[in-house]
């Protein structure tokens, strides 16, 4: 059985209210939860209601959960919202952006025995300095949009970057087409792309 469909089986049997497959999920992902978050704040009670508000996001969200989106990927984006929820209660931005190192995990991964550290350093610095552009880019077009007082675009984007929607859901919930949707998306993505092109 693949990855993906025993994310599937296992949301399938959350959402039957399964207790086993609760406890299942929290086994799975709540320490690297916790890393990820605790990283950024370096405070592990604080850390700790995070992990909590995003399982509780989780299952507020399951209803519109794709199962075309990794549940990992999915549980690190709503992580990543109320990490950056609790940065601001605190009244700090973050130095960094609230981003995820692995694609795949969405958390930095140890180094393998096998690679330098010569390597790490450069892999590490690269990836650093394409966050830098990416996190200025969003910041830019946050502001820009809040400016001409645009609140559906960064709407638009907020549920599905950071929440993880599909285009119908947004649709749905924002009372716009689906075209719009991806029109807001392909445009974001775009300007992504030239940010990271400028490198």
């Amino acid at each position: 059985m693949s990855a993906d469909e025993t994310d599937g089986l296992l949301v399938s049997r959350i959402r039957r209210q399964e207790s086993a497959a609760w406890e299942e999920l929290i086994a799975r992902f709540e320490g690297r939860l916790l890393a990820f978050v605790e990283s950024r704040l370096r405070d592990r009670a604080a850390a700790e209601d995070v992990v909590q508000e995003t399982l509780i996001g989780f299952l507020v969200s399951l209803p519109n959960y794709n199962e075309t989106t990794p549940l990992e990927s999915w549980l690190f984006a709503i992580a990543a919202h109320k990490l950056t929820d609790a940065l601001r209660r605190r009244g700090r931005r973050p130095a960094i952006p609230v981003a995820f190192r692995n694609s795949s995990t969405g958390m930095a991964e140890p180094p393998g025995p096998a690679r330098r550290a010569s390597s790490l350093f450069r892999s590490r610095e690269s990836r650093d300095e394409e966050r830098d552009l990416l996190a200025e880019a969003l910041r830019s077009l946050t502001r820009t949009w809040i400016d001409r007082g645009d609140f559906e675009r960064l709407e638009c984007i907020e549920l599905l970057f950071v929440l993880g929607w599909s285009n119908k859901a947004v649709a749905e919930r924002l009372g716009i087409s689906e075209q719009k949707v991806a029109n807001h998306k392909h445009y974001v993505i775009g300007r992504l792309k030239q940010a990271t092109s400028r490198k």
